[in-house]
């Protein structure tokens, strides 16, 4: 029985190893892009697959190219550009007042993390994202993706709500202390897309299956 920083250790290098030869390819993954590029991903993001919005991103990002532009445009016209993704009710309206808020503050990020995340659309995961992309701290991007590879490998959270799971947190914050962290989390990420998925996951190709709870549940089901 591997303890849990020995089954860290294995995820960490087998994830790592996985994503340096399958690992996607998104541009605000580039490094050089702005703080107002990284953050209008993270938003884009949340509840849309990562390769629908790989197609849009590119438009937007030149038609609201900074906070200010965001922040001065016609809602309709913001509206009109989230249409193609199904965002424009829900969104428009939030991220102009995150661009107007970033405005007034000349664009600069608050690193204390209660003043961060009292920012309009700050929510933990957006804090995360930007404590670890830009201000390069190791700290987990963990979304129910995440959550789902970590639940799997180590055990089952004990609260619905992910943001509120003490230890699913603190695990989370575990699995990313690396010097590669930012790496290591899109590999979980890519990892949740492309392996261990919500329906079906492809566990019998999964490089950490044999530190994996799930699929030893699965392996005694299937030998009943």
């Amino acid at each position: 029985m591997k303890t849990e920083d020995e089954k860290v250790a294995i995820l960490q290098f087998e994830l790592l190893k996985w994503f340096s030869q399958y690992g996607r390819s998104f541009l605000w993954r580039e490094k050089g892009l702005s703080d107002y590029q990284y953050i209008i991903a993270e938003v884009l993001l949340q509840r849309t697959r990562a390769e629908t919005i790989s197609k849009f991103y590119p438009s937007f990002i030149s038609t609201f190219p900074s906070w200010y532009s965001l922040a001065s445009a016609r809602l309709e016209d913001i509206e009109e550009s989230l249409r193609p993704i199904g965002l424009y009710r829900q969104r428009a309206a939030r991220l102009q007042k995150l661009a107007n808020e970033m405005v007034s503050r000349k664009g600069i990020l608050p690193k204390n993390r209660s003043e961060l995340e009292a920012i309009s659309f700050m929510g933990q995961y957006i804090a995360n994202a930007v404590e670890q992309i830009i201000f390069g701290q190791p700290t987990p991007l963990l979304d129910v993706n995440m959550a789902r590879v970590i639940e799997r490998v180590f055990e089952p959270r004990k609260l619905a709500d992910i943001r509120y799971d003490p230890h699913l947190q603190q695990l989370s914050l575990k699995v990313i202390q690396h010097p590669l962290s930012l790496h290591l989390n899109w590999a979980i990420l890519d990892f949740a897309a492309l392996i261990c998925t919500a329906r079906i996951p492809k566990c019998l190709v999964c490089p950490i299956n044999s530190i994996c709870l799930y699929y030893k549940e699965l392996s005694k089901e299937g030998k009943d």
